[in-house]
C-alpha cells in the first residue's frame, strides 16, 4: 500500500537535494547540455518545475497539462532563464506541491495523468518522487544513479517493471540483483532473457539511462529494448 504522507516527505528531501547542487552552479553551467538528448541542464530544470504544476493539477482534478504542445512550449519558454529564476521556481512549485499534498483528500480516489494514464492519488507523490530523482541524475553534476536510496531503487525498478510488463515489445525478461528479482515483458515467452547488474543499473536501464545500459548484462538473447518511458 502507497504511503502518501512518506512520499510527500522524500519528494520534500530530495528536492532540496536538488536546490543545493543546482545552487552551486552558474548561469553558464544552466545552458550547458544535460545527459538527456536535445535538453540543456535548463530544459530539465524548467521541466522539473511545471511537473510539479502538472501534478498539483491532476491532485486537483484539471488536466495534468493543457496539450503537449503547452507542455513542450512552456519547458522551451522557461529553459533559457537564469540561475536565480530556475532555482525560485524549483522551491516556489515544490512548496505549491506539497501544500496540495497536504490538504484533506480521499487518497484512494482515482486521477488522470497524461496520455489517458490513470493511477490512484496516493501514488502521485511517488511520481513526483521519481521525477526529482531521475532527473536530478540526468543534470550531470555529481548525482548518479548509485546514489539513489535503496528505498527508492527497489520501488521504482519494481514500478518500471509492473509498466512493461505484458508490453507486446519486449520479450519475457527476468530481472534481478542477485538478491532480488522482478519479471517483466510478454508473459508467453519461454525461456526468459535474463538480465544482471547491480540495483542502481538495473534501475537505470528500465528508465532508459545509459549509464545502466551499459553496465547490466543478458543471457538467453540480447539485451531487450525498451519502449521510450
Amino acid at each position: 500500500m502507497m504511503d502518501h504522507a512518506h512520499d510527500l516527505a522524500s519528494v520534500r528531501d530530495a528536492t532540496e537535494r536538488l536546490l543545493v547542487a543546482v545552487g552551486t552552479l552558474d548561469n553558464a553551467a544552466v545552458t550547458e547540455s544535460s545527459r538527456l538528448p536535445g535538453w540543456s541542464r535548463g530544459h530539465v530544470l524548467a521541466h522539473l518545475a511545471r511537473n510539479a504544476d502538472a501534478l498539483v493539477n491532476v491532485l486537483e482534478g484539471r488536466p495534468m497539462y493543457a496539450s503537449a504542445e503547452v507542455r513542450d512550449t512552456d519547458i522551451e519558454r522557461d529553459a533559457p532563464r537564469p540561475l536565480d529564476v530556475h532555482l525560485a521556481d524549483l522551491r516556489e512549485s515544490g512548496t505549491r506541491f506539497q501544500e496540495t499534498g497536504a490538504a484533506p483528500a480521499d487518497w484512494s480516489r482515482t486521477v488522470a495523468l497524461r496520455n489517458g494514464v490513470t493511477d490512484t492519488a496516493s501514488r502521485v507523490p511517488f511520481r513526483r518522487w521519481i521525477e526529482v530523482e531521475l532527473h536530478h541524475v540526468d543534470l550531470g553534476i555529481g548525482y548518479e544513479l548509485a546514489d539513489l536510496s535503496a528505498e527508492f531503487t527497489e520501488r521504482e525498478t519494481e514500478f518500471l517493471a509492473a509498466r512493461f510488463a505484458g508490453h507486446p515489445d519486449v520479450p519475457a525478461t527476468r530481472l534481478t540483483d542477485g538478491t532480488h528479482t522482478w519479471h517483466t515483458g510478454r508473459t508467453a515467452d519461454a525461456p526468459e532473457v535474463t538480465v544482471t547488474g547491480p540495483p542502481a543499473h538495473l534501475l537505470g536501464w528500465l528508465a532508459g539511462r545509459p549509464a545502466g545500459t551499459n553496465a547490466v548484462t543478458a543471457e538467453g538473447g540480447p539485451l531487450p529494448t525498451l519502449p521510450p518511458l
